[in-house]
C-alpha cells in the first residue's frame, strides 16, 4: 500500500483517474450482455447480470433500515448499487472523481423521481460537512485514489457518531495474488533472476477499460492493514468474498467461479468487505 506523497503528483493522478473511471465501471459487462442503451429495460437488465455476478452484495444493504438515512456513495460505475440504495428509501447522495457515473447516478434518480445529489469530487476531499452522513459505502473505490489512509480519514470525518461504513477493498492476500504475483516472483528467484513483477502489470489483473488502458493506480490490502487503516472505528468486521474460476493441476478440470464463492472464495477471495461503526460520541 503506497500513498501519493507529492501534492503535484496527487492532482496528476485525480486527473489520470478522472479519465479512466469517466467510462463506467462494468462496461465490459454491458458489452458482453449486448447492452447498447441506457433505457430503463437494459438499465435492468444490466442490473440483474451484475447482481447475478455478485450475489452476495446485497447481503451488506439489507440488513438495516435505510428508510430516511442519510447516505453517500462514493465510487459510482454503472449505479446498480447507487439505485438499490435509493430504492430502500435512503435520503441517498453520490460523488465520484469522474462526469460519467455522475451523469449515469443523476439519470437513474431522475428516473425514480428523486433528488439528484451527486456530485463531482474526489473522496480525499469531499465537499461535505463533517459528520454529515449515517452511512459511507465504497465499494471498489477507495483503493484508486492513491491515499487509502487519506480517503478513510475523510469516510470518518463525514459519518455521525455511530454511523456505519460499507467498504470493499482488494484483499492482497488472494489467490489470485499468490498465483499471479507471489508464485511467479518465487519462480523467478529459484531461477537466480529477480524481475519484480511491474505495478501496472498487476494492475491489469484488476481494472482495465475498453481499450485496454489500465488503472492508474491500485492499493491492496491484508485484513491486519484494515484493523489499522479503520482504527478510530469502534467495530469492524472483514467479510473475504469473490473468487476467480480456475484449473486443476494439470487442467484436468475446470472449476466455475460460481463453485468457489461460498467455499475457498471466503478464506482466499478478491475482495475485503468491511463494514465499521464510528465511534459514539463520548
Amino acid at each position: 500500500m503506497e500513498a501519493v506523497t507529492n501534492e503535484s503528483s496527487q492532482r496528476l493522478l485525480d486527473r489520470r483517474n478522472a479519465e479512466f473511471w469517466n467510462e463506467l465501471c462494468g462496461t465490459g459487462l454491458a458489452q458482453a450482455i449486448g447492452i447498447t442503451d441506457a433505457s430503463r429495460e437494459s438499465l435492468r437488465h444490466f442490473d440483474d447480470a451484475y447482481f447475478g455476478m455478485y450475489p452476495y452484495l446485497m447481503d451488506y444493504v439489507t440488513p438495516h433500515s435505510l428508510d430516511g438515512k442519510k447516505l453517500l456513495e462514493i465510487g459510482l460505475g454503472y449505479g446498480t448499487l447507487g439505485q438499490r440504495l435509493a430504492e430502500r428509501g435512503a435520503d441517498y447522495h453520490g460523488l465520484d472523481i469522474a462526469p460519467g457515473p455522475v451523469m449515469m447516478m443523476r439519470y437513474r434518480l431522475e428516473q425514480l423521481g428523486r433528488p439528484p445529489n451527486v456530485l463531482e469530487g474526489s473522496a480525499l476531499d469531499m465537499p461535505y460537512e463533517p459528520e454529515s452522513f449515517d452511512y459511507v459505502y465504497s465499494i471498489g473505490c477507495l483503493h484508486h485514489t492513491g491515499n487509502l489512509r487519506k480517503a478513510i480519514e475523510e469516510v470518518c470525518r463525514i459519518l455521525k457518531p455511530g454511523g456505519r461504513a460499507i467498504v470493499m477493498l482488494y484483499n492482497r492476500h488472494s489467490f489470485r495474488q499468490f498465483m499471479r504475483v507471489t508464485l511467479p516472483r518465487w519462480r523467478e528467484r529459484l531461477k537466480g533472476r529477480h524481475k519484480a513483477t511491474q505495478a501496472e502489470e498487476v494492475r491489469a489483473l484488476y481494472d482495465t477499460n475498453s481499450t485496454g488502458d489500465v488503472a492508474p493506480h491500485t492499493d491492496y490490502v491484508t485484513p491486519r492493514e484494515v484493523r489499522r487503516l479503520f482504527a478510530d472505528f469502534s467495530r469492524v468486521n472483514i467479510d473475504i468474498q469473490n473468487f476467480d474460476a480456475f484449473y486443476l493441476p494439470y487442467r484436468i478440470m475446470f472449476i466455475p467461479r460460481e463453485k468457489c464463492l461460498n467455499n475457498i472464495g471466503r478464506v482466499l477471495g478478491l475482495d475485503l468487505y468491511i463494514t465499521a461503526t464510528k465511534h459514539r460520541a463520548s
